[in-house]
Formats: structure tokens, C-alpha cells, sequence
């Protein structure tokens, strides 16, 4: 579980982040959708512990990421908007890189690889340089690697933003998979139609504060998604 208990961030005067609370359960596909600005991506970095936050508390399987920021971490794994990898580094190095960092066992980090490379159609590509890719490859990239290590929370920042048509319904399958298997998908998204097809649970952000929270059938009813939100913008 994922609980956000009354959490406010500021950046000086402003508030980011405005007594936001709520939790994501086990087994959910959580849609956190907000305008450019509103606070999606600051929430999301104090989740993985990047930001620190003012006031508050994040737990993460009843630990605090402030007291607990390893043992969090290695629940968890993170794939942010823009993919930022060391791009000298042959794209196999960099994810045995990054399993290296989660201890993950050469068996299991191997089955993965070989997995996600081959749905990702990444195969024949894993021994270039990764700056020779392009956005939507080096994408790619990033999920493999957040994916060999077999994180029970996996924690996203606009997923689908340079993926091919492909891609976008392979990783749809895969968080499928995760959370049948009773894991966590979080994921900041602008593109509403698949968060409501996709997602169990919801929270709407709005200049900083949590407007709306609940299942999906609970915050759209027999609207869109996209209807709710437009109107909660007005």
C-alpha cells in the first residue's frame, strides 16, 4: 500500500502540494491526472524520495520513505516523463546497471531481460550505445529496466509519451499482469480515455490540492473521464 498522509510541499510562498491525502491499495491501477503544473510530478518525486516535502508523511507498506528511504526504494521501482539514462553505457550495461543496484538475482534478472527485450522488440538492440536511440527507444529502455527487477510498486510519469502504438499496448498488458499478481501501478497521465479503460482507482489534482479520490466507477459515474475533468477545471 501506498498511503499519502496530509503532505504539503513549497517551493518558497507557493504551495505544490496542499494537504494531499490518499492511498493506493494492492492490486490497484492508479490514475493521478492534474493540468500542466498541478502537481502530479512533485507528488510523484516525494513518493520515490527524490523531492523532500514540508508537512506530512509517505508510507510505503507502513514505511515512512523519510525514516525508511532504502527500504522503500527497494520496493518500488521509477520510470519519470523524460528518460534519463546514462547514454554512453550499451543499453544491456545500463539495465544490468540498475539490477545491479536492486540486488536482483542473476536468474531472475536474466528471464526478465530476454522477456521485456523481446516484447519491446529491443532484442538485436541491446548492445548499442543508448545515446544512438531515439526518445521512444530510449524509453523503452528505462521500462526494461524498471521492469527486470521485479518491483512490487511500479511508480510512472506519463508512460506513453513517445511510444509507439505497439509499445502503449504491450506495457497496457503488462501492468495488467503486475497487478493480478497483487502489485501497485501509479502512473501520472494526460491521455484520459486509456486511464479510464485501464485504471481501477483515480485521484484528480487541481494547482496543488486533491479535488477528487475514489474508484473510477466512483468519480466518473456515467460520465467520461474526460467529461469530469474538464468540468472540474472550469
Amino acid at each position: 500500500m501506498i498511503e499519502i498522509k496530509n503532505v504539503t510541499k513549497k517551493y518558497g510562498e507557493k504551495k505544490a502540494l496542499d494537504n494531499v491525502s490518499f492511498k493506493v491499495e494492492d492490486g490497484d491501477i492508479f490514475a493521478f491526472i492534474g493540468h500542466n503544473g498541478a502537481g502530479k510530478t512533485t507528488l510523484i518525486k516525494s513518493i520515490v524520495g527524490i523531492h523532500d516535502f514540508d508537512e506530512g508523511d509517505i508510507l510505503i507498506d507502513g514505511m515512512s520513505i523519510k525514516d525508511n528511504p532504502v527500504e522503500c526504494k527497494k520496493l518500488m521501482a521509477f520510470v519519470p516523463d523524460n528518460p534519463e539514462t546514462y547514454e554512453h553505457m550499451k543499453a544491456i550495461d545500463y539495465i544490468n546497471f540498475i539490477c545491479d543496484m536492486y540486488e536482483t538475482p542473476t536468474e531472475i534478472r536474466e528471464e526478465n531481460i530476454k522477456k521485456y527485450a523481446k516484447l519491446f522488440e529491443m532484442e538485436d538492440k541491446l548492445n548499442d550505445t543508448i545515446d544512438s536511440y531515439s526518445h521512444g527507444m530510449k524509453q523503452k529502455i528505462v521500462l526494461i529496466s524498471a521492469l527486470s527487477h521485479n518491483p512490487e510498486i511500479l511508480i510512472m510519469d506519463e508512460p506513453f509519451v513517445g511510444l509507439d502504438p505497439k509499445a502503449v499496448y504491450d506495457i497496457k498488458e503488462v501492468l495488467n499482469e503486475m497487478t493480478k499478481e497483487g502489485k501497485i501501478v501509479f502512473y501520472s497521465t494526460h491521455i484520459l480515455d486509456v486511464a479510464e479503460k485501464l485504471c481501477s482507482r483515480v485521484a484528480i489534482i487541481k494547482s496543488g490540492k486533491l479535488v477528487k479520490s475514489g474508484s473510477m466507477k466512483e468519480i466518473k459515474g456515467d460520465k467520461s473521464l474526460e467529461k469530469v475533468f474538464m468540468e472540474l477545471e472550469k
